[in-house]
């Protein structure tokens, strides 16, 4: 992770309501992923706890796919 500020920007395209354009700024924060890591950042996690959580995340997104591509 980079300890760069990241800034999303949204700017209005004719005349765009209020609403579609929280929803645009929703969804560039979830691709930018800024409120996970916010949540991740609240509390301090252990180097090792971290690389525990990632590997069972990886191992979790693999056997998913692993399921998925059985069924068809």
């Amino acid at each position: 992770m980079s300890k760069r500020p990241i800034n999303v920007e949204i700017r209005p395209r004719g005349n765009e309501s209020v609403e579609r354009m929280l929803k645009k700024f929703s969804r560039k924060v979830k691709k930018a992923k800024i409120l996970e890591r916010c949540r991740d950042r609240m509390y301090y996690e252990k180097p090792s706890d971290q690389k525990r959580r990632e590997k069972k995340q990886r191992r979790n997104v693999l056997d998913k796919l692993k399921n998925k591509e059985e069924t068809n």
